[in-house]
């Protein structure tokens, strides 16, 4: 099953970012050719503007795979440097952190986002700053109990007998250790930036016109549910894929790496 994931998400990174360099039309293409059903030129049809739904289709994946490897990349840097310094430093430094952690996972993380993000009209890199402030603690949680167990490690023991500094045992020797549990972690954090996004966009609070993502597509198009279901199916379809896809990736790699099947590395 992964495997074949990791088919879909390739096929549909392609279809994002390589799809409308060959396809006919732009996502801001405007004609009056409004609810157009699916045709040959149109295979998905138009929307209420005239817009190709496959033009428009593109974007919003691209927009939402974008927005969500940067808050897997933040969310995943952030809550390994503080996971690992948690873990490693113990006694107060432990528990300050995560208190911190504590207290963000109580935030009413759609609520704060909606906020922060209709301050500065929906862009892109704001949505994905916000979504990866509140996705980084699971992570950090992992990652510190990993590091209490790998510090107590004799290689470990043998870094701190040599002088080596926090910094570098952190990034030299425990960061490596963990780094099938890391990828694991970004991998599923992709899967839940992609549905918060949708989400945020859904009600309204994400991406903002004349730009789109999926969730967008999905909002302004629900509405056509039963009487043009193409401009309902197709980005709906698109979005549980994507997501259904990452998971299982995800799943697959949590398999790969094992600990039982892999030697730890000194």
């Amino acid at each position: 099953m992964a495997m074949i994931s990791f088919g879909v998400f390739i096929a549909l990174v392609v279809f994002a970012f390589i799809g409308p360099l060959v396809w006919s039309y732009d996502f801001e293409d405007v004609s009056s050719k409004a609810y157009q059903a699916p045709s040959i030129g149109h295979p998905l049809g138009t929307t209420q503007v005239g817009k190709d739904m496959l033009a428009l289709l593109m974007r919003g994946t691209g927009y939402s795979l974008q927005i969500a490897l940067v808050v897997a990349a933040l969310a995943t840097v952030i809550g390994v440097v503080f996971g690992a310094l948690a873990g490693y430093l113990r006694g107060f430094v432990d528990n300050a952190l995560m208190r911190l952690v504590d207290l963000m996972l109580i935030v009413p993380q759609i609520a704060v986002a909606a906020i922060v993000v209709k301050g500065f009209s929906g862009s892109w890199y704001v949505v994905a700053l916000v979504l990866a402030a509140f996705a980084w603690m699971s992570i950090a949680r992992i990652t510190r109990g990993e590091t209490l167990s790998l510090s107590q490690r004799e290689f470990i023991e043998a870094a701190r007998a040599c002088g080596a500094t926090t910094p570098r045992i952190i990034f030299k020797h425990l960061v490596p250790n963990m780094i099938g549990s890391i990828t694991v972690n970004a991998t599923l954090a992709i899967a839940a930036a992609v549905l918060t996004e949708a989400a945020l966009s859904f009600l309204g609070l994400g991406v903002r016109p004349p730009d789109t993502s999926l969730g967008v597509i999905v909002q302004e198009n629900y509405g056509q549910f039963l009487n043009r279901p193409w401009l309902f199916w197709g980005p709906f379809v698109v979005l549980v894929s994507l997501s259904l896809a990452v998971n299982f990736i995800g799943d697959g790699l949590r398999d790969a790496f094992d600990p039982r099947q892999t030697k730890v590395r000194a």
